[in-house]
């Protein structure tokens, strides 16, 4: 009678196991990705492939969704990935409204690498639900995509140059390069940032606030040194891998430790490629923004407006932040440099028909992997070859 009790709760306790460990893909996915019905097959005997790919995820919030069509339209590339997430705190009719935006586009149905993330995240202003976004984004387009080089953008962003500029630019990098701008000099962000300890009710509730500070402070780390920088960045697959996968623990050991931490997406990346053997030496110190910022400690960038507009392009930088919606500045960019002048166009590009200088309307499939670089992709290739340069490239890698 024993030994039947006995195999009884040892069948009982094993299938109890199975059910707990059964693999994920029985389960329904944390998070759902709007896919368009039609799908462009690119054939594997292409002669003109592109010679590198980005995956850009677009971040927006309530109230963002003018911005993010008009940022979609100037960034749109068929050899790119475009992941846009909208935060759960915009209205559902925003969501379902940009939903249809994707879905009803002739151009990224034919393509299909234009997503919409399905299951949001509540992001909180300065909190580690930032991160964590972005950190989600990065894992789906690892797995759905083919890319070399990953772009976070906000819906305050816009390009200056045209994705055939910037592809034509990165042609001739190692793929291995992160655009991580960074410093171990935290100057007053030690105590204002790396002492408080903070909570990011993101995490565990539904309704949106600020982040709650807790009185205790803690000592800074010894365990690795402390870097910041800009919240912008341009990834190499490898490095994202890095991030998401782990083979090392760093990692995840900082993910644990700037969950809470102040404005955790300005120090997370710079303080992991920095402490990291492997990749400290692939980092240019640049974030490839062009960026106005306020008074000391320069801690907002302002707007821009048309009177930026010459030393933009005198920056040689591919985007720049923050812009309002519709902006007049943006009809001079779209104009003067990204060769769209219409709403419903995207930026020019070789992959397209053109309507007179209007800008890119339609895909033509024979084109596909040609490119037509312009002066953007001449003022983008003058400053990366000054970033990767003998004399400046090492002597700026985290110090």
């Amino acid at each position: 009678m024993d030994i039947k009790f006995f195999m009884f709760s040892f069948i009982l306790t094993s299938l109890f196991l199975i059910l707990i460990y059964m693999p994920t893909q029985f389960s329904h996915s944390p998070i759902t990705i709007f896919k368009p019905k039609k799908t462009f097959i690119i054939s594997n005997t292409t002669t003109n492939p592109y010679p590198v790919k980005f995956a850009y995820l677009i971040s927006a919030s309530k109230g963002d969704v003018p911005k993010l069509k008009r940022l979609l339209f100037s960034l749109y590339h068929p050899g790119n990935f475009y992941l846009i997430h909208l935060d759960l705190d915009a209205p559902e009719n925003e969501h379902q409204e940009i939903s249809r935006f994707v879905s009803d586009n002739s151009v990224f149905g034919e393509i299909n690498n234009v997503w919409v993330v399905g299951k949001p995240n509540l992001v909180t202003y300065r909190g580690p639900t930032m991160l964590a976004t972005t950190l989600h984004a990065m894992a789906m387009l690892l797995k759905i995509a083919k890319w070399d080089w990953f772009i976070n953008l906000s819906a305050s962003d816009y390009p200056l140059v045209t994705q055939d500029d910037l592809i034509h630019a990165f042609s001739d990098l190692p793929r291995d390069l992160n655009f991580v701008q960074h410093t171990s000099h935290m100057g007053w962000k030690l105590n204002k940032r790396g002492k408080p300890i903070i909570i990011d009710p993101g995490l565990h509730t539904l309704n949106k606030s600020e982040i709650w500070w807790v009185i205790k402070q803690r000592s800074l780390p010894t365990a690795f040194k402390l870097y910041t920088g800009s919240a912008w960045t341009i990834l190499s697959r490898s490095f994202a891998e890095y991030c998401i996968i782990g083979w090392e623990n760093l990692p995840r050991t900082l993910l644990l430790y700037y969950t809470n931490f102040v404005s955790s997406p300005e120090g997370y990346f710079q303080t992991v490629i920095c402490n990291s053997e492997e990749y400290k030496n692939t980092t240019v110190n640049h974030d490839l923004h062009y960026i106005a910022w306020d008074i000391p400690p320069k801690q907002h960038p302002r707007s821009l407006g048309p009177k930026d507009f010459r030393r933009m392009v005198l920056s040689n930088r591919p985007f720049a932040r923050k812009f309002k919606n519709n902006n007049v500045v943006l009809n001079k960019i779209d104009r003067d440099l990204l060769r769209r002048q219409n709403g419903q166009y995207f930026s020019a590009g070789g992959w397209c028909s053109n309507d007179n200088d209007r800008g890119c309307l339609n895909l033509q499939v024979e084109k596909y992997g040609v490119l037509k670089p312009g002066t953007g992709a001449r003022r983008l290739r003058t400053l990366l070859k000054k970033l990767v340069s003998a004399p400046h490239f090492a002597k700026r890698q985290c110090r």
